[in-house]
């Protein structure tokens, strides 16, 4: 048995991670969840699972070529990392990690138990409840997927009306699990986000993004539409904020990922309104923050497969 499975869908996010392992001598087994496994069998593919599961592989997914499709491998995958997890796998990112990185709505149920300022947010499951909902926030405000993933299933609405004669026409927005949030638009000082990123429940490094009041805002080269380059730069976030995202990570059990957040340019309140839990990857690591993130990222897993023997 090798000694470590890593679960991932993304043809080309992980190629680094990959070449790391493959250059210290990590034996690892690379899966994707296609195929079929059986509840019965009681042996996991290693004693260390890695989830790579991203939350936009529904956007990949598809039937006939159709990307937004029912084949994504969400709720598939988390049914697989709780079964090696039962199989006595230590399951990185493990799946209820995976449950919270797949529910917004429970994302900002964490964020605000903690204390921290979020979008102020309504959460529905029906199109019919979306302008009630609106009707308690004020304008502008967003409608958004509560599975979403690099920016997908986001709509800005400046108005009542114009909100009202979406959900007529049948144009909102749709969530694989047919969750919504009504959401006050938060206008970003300066445009900008932090995405501070973790490992191991501790602060690894942070980027401040340029998003051009954009909603796609993922960091990972094959988001980076060429051509058109999203500014990022390594940051340090002040104290306050990189110690709330250690209390969000703690909160969340989560062994390696990202949270976003961004200053309420009304009135300089820090909103966090993101948890990524497919993180630790930069578009160019070397040039925007002088070493590559991969190496840590495999200290960890070669760290947890000892101490999983």
């Amino acid at each position: 048995m090798t000694d470590l499975a890593i679960l991932y869908e993304h043809p080309d996010w992980f190629r680094p991670l990959f070449a790391a392992l493959d250059r210290r001598g990590v034996g690892y087994a690379a899966l994707t969840p296609d195929g079929h496994w059986n509840p019965a069998d009681r042996a996991p593919p290693a004693p260390v699972a890695f989830n790579r599961i991203a939350m936009s592989s529904f956007l990949r997914a598809g039937t006939g070529g159709r990307a937004g499709g029912v084949e994504h491998p969400i709720f598939h995958a988390a049914a697989l990392l709780d079964h090696w997890r039962r199989a006595g796998a230590r399951v990185v990112n493990g799946p209820d990690v995976l449950a919270v990185d797949a529910s917004k709505a429970r994302q900002l149920s964490l964020l605000a138990s903690l204390g921290l300022g979020i979008p102020e947010t309504r959460v529905v499951h029906r199109a019919a409840d979306v302008a009630a909902a609106a009707a308690t926030l004020s304008f502008p405000l967003v409608v958004k997927a509560n599975i979403g993933g690099s920016g997908a299933g986001i709509v800005r609405f400046d108005s009542m009306a114009e909100l009202r004669a979406t959900v007529a026409d049948g144009g909102l927005p749709t969530s694989i699990d047919g969750v919504l949030l009504v959401q006050d638009y938060v206008p970003a000082r300066d445009g900008a986000t932090v995405r501070i990123e973790t490992l191991d429940r501790r602060f690894l490094y942070a980027l401040d993004v340029r998003g051009g009041g954009a909603f796609d805002l993922c960091p990972a080269d094959a988001c980076v539409a060429p051509g058109q380059p999203i500014p990022m730069t390594a940051c340090q976030p002040a104290p306050e904020l990189v110690d709330a995202a250690e209390r969000i990570a703690r909160a969340m059990d989560l062994d390696v990922g990202g949270v976003e957040v961004m200053v309420d340019d009304r009135d300089g309140v820090p909103r966090f309104y993101d948890v990524n839990a497919l993180s630790n990857f930069v578009a160019r690591p070397l040039d925007v923050l002088g070493w590559d993130p991969h190496d840590r990222l495999v200290d960890y897993l070669i760290w947890v497969i000892e101490e999983s023997r």
